[in-house]
């Protein structure tokens, strides 16, 4: 039967969010600040007042921040190498069974690579690698033959210390959900849901080529996506939908999280699973635990290898939910859908769904690769990085993408151990100084005046600013005045004219860096695509133009 749920709009902001608490003022036109923020304000501001930069936009403040998230759902709970005198004494202790326990490993692999590289030789529809677009399901005498892999699979839980796995429910008929979606812990449900179904699973490209787990993915019909290709989603979907409506094929499973968590929340689930609008089976996994934290959060693969090898036994519990089904009524589409579904894993395990996604944990990934987190990071740290990236992508549609190559920006202007950047170093990024209308601008970011800004707070504010009903046009009307009549671009000499307008005096070579920003494809002037194309990436540089926007001309007086 369906599972039931009440409407699930809480879904649709972010839960245990750290930033959004829209207050406006009685005007529209900005948020309130308390009166110590103001106070700040103005004592900042070298002019004598505080106007708003973005006024000219009829711009609205973002949401205001209100303070670090205590949710963090990629941060493995165990310590380092530590865990007080028990964890040194076990270790010890069982070092002699973590190598029997790395011998079985080893020849499971052996022999269910060897089982399946014979169940696939010969087969026409995966020869030269990867499978054959449109091929059909695998025929039953290999299907049989992977029963060696399959065997092999429990092996190597065993191996691992899962030597028995408590189970609840059972599989519903692949006729009634032909699609399985279960949460992401660590990368053991891949190893026990190929065991216990012997699915056809979605997963990256990139797996494709790994030794040993490539050649065995492939004998259960991967389909391959790139997450960041509109055509490679929309195909994937395509052999999902395919697949699930032939019941010759196995059960489509997909971990809609798209990565890892330590269990403790759910992200935000793509899509890819509920699009073909087929009913679906959600199954929980479960890692009870007191010493080890089984989660493949920031930890090392071979560390947590190691850790699972040193444990007497480890604990899993796997539930079967009862069958979601589609929406009834057609308009309710594949968001509401994931939200039923989300909504009965979140109430199963006893969890809160989060507005944090897979793009979160890649932000989070590229921030420790930069040096800029450590990587058993403990709050501010890391929340200041995490900025609940399915929200922003429902509210601003700022993509993934977009977001990891802003952040390349912003590790460029040096953020402390905090991950906040000083207004300082954010100017000079720019080749710019701190003026007053750079102070005034700053502070759309830092409202609590602080002189500094993490990554999700400048995230969302250039998100919002490029949201602005107005802010197009205003690009349109800011290049149409700066540009030369004659060559349609605009100069160096004419970009130095209209930030003098704005009494911003660079010095020649901070001029040079500013005008490189806006000069996208480095040929030297700034065309009508470089000029949208950098303020699209910087919509705040906006406010530099605002006397052209407004008719106003620079007159060199001799």
């Amino acid at each position: 039967m369906a599972s039931t749920s009440p409407n699930p709009t809480s879904l649709s902001t972010p839960l245990l969010s750290d930033s959004i608490a829209p207050a406006r003022a009685a005007n529209g036109h900005a948020n309130h600040h308390d009166d110590d923020s103001d106070a700040a304000a103005a004592s900042v501001c070298d002019d004598g007042g505080c106007g708003h930069p973005f006024a000219f936009l009829s711009e609205e403040r973002p949401p205001r921040d209100r303070g670090l998230s205590p949710a963090d759902p990629f941060r493995n709970g165990t310590p380092a190498w530590g865990g007080g005198l028990y964890a040194w004494a076990r270790t010890l202790l069982l070092l002699p069974v973590a190598a029997v326990r790395l011998a079985l490993f080893g020849l499971s692999i052996a022999i269910g690579y060897a089982a399946t590289w014979v169940a696939l030789r010969g087969w026409a529809d995966a020869q030269g690698g990867r499978q054959r677009e449109g091929a059909g399901p695998m025929p039953a005498w290999r299907r049989r033959l992977m029963w060696i892999t399959r065997i092999s699979a429990r092996c190597i839980l065993f191996s691992f210390g899962y030597h028995w796995i408590r189970k609840k429910g059972r599989p519903a008929p692949r006729e009634l959900a032909p699609i399985v979606v279960s949460n992401h812990v660590s990368y053991i449900e891949p190893i026990f849901f190929f065991y216990e179904l012997f699915p056809t699973i979605v997963s990256s490209e990139s797996h494709d080529a790994l030794p040993f787990v490539g050649t065995i993915i492939r004998a259960m019909q991967v389909i391959y996506v790139d997450r960041f290709s509109p055509s490679s989603r929309k195909a994937a979907v395509n052999e999902i939908k395919r697949k699930a409506a032939c019941n010759s094929f196995p059960r489509v499973l997909l971990f809609p999280e798209g990565t890892t968590t330590n269990g403790r929340f759910l992200i935000s689930f793509q899509h890819g699973a509920f699009i073909p609008g087929y009913p679906v089976q959600p199954v929980v996994v479960r890692y009870p635990h007191v010493h080890f934290d089984q989660s493949w959060g920031n930890i090392s693969l071979l560390k947590l290898m190691f850790k699972m090898f040193t444990q007497f036994h480890n604990f899993m519990e796997v539930e079967y939910l009862p069958v979601v089904y589609p929406p009834e009524i057609k308009q309710e589409n594949a968001l509401h859908f994931a939200e039923n579904t989300i909504y009965a894993m979140a109430s199963a395990l006893n969890v809160l769904p989060t507005s944090y996604s897979y793009g979160d944990s890649m932000i989070l990934s590229r921030a420790v690769e930069a040096g800029k987190v450590k990587r058993l990071c403990i709050g501010a740290n890391c929340s200041n990085y995490m900025v609940e990236m399915a929200w922003v992508k429902d509210m601003y549609g700022v993509s993934t993408a977009e977001a990891m190559e802003l952040l390349e920006h912003f590790l460029a202007m040096n953020p402390d151990s905090d991950g906040h950047v000083k207004a300082q170093d954010f100017w000079a990024y720019f080749g710019l100084d701190c003026s007053p209308l750079c102070k005034k601008i700053f502070h759309y970011f830092d409202f609590g005046i602080k002189e500094s800004v993490a990554f999700r707070k400048f995230l969302v504010g250039c998100a919002h600013l490029r949201k602005q009903p107005l802010f197009q046009s205003a690009c349109d009307t800011a290049f149409e005045q700066c540009r030369d009549p004659e060559t349609s671009d605009i100069s160096r000499g004419q970009l130095a004219d209209v930030l003098r307008l704005s009494m911003l005096l660079p010095s020649d070579d901070g001029m040079l860096k500013l005008f490189k920003t806006f000069d996208v494809d480095g040929d030297g002037k700034i065309s009508r695509d470089d000029f949208i194309a950098c303020l699209g990436r910087f919509p705040f540089l906006i406010a530099f133009f605002a006397a052209p926007i407004n008719g106003e001309v620079y007159i060199e007086i001799v």
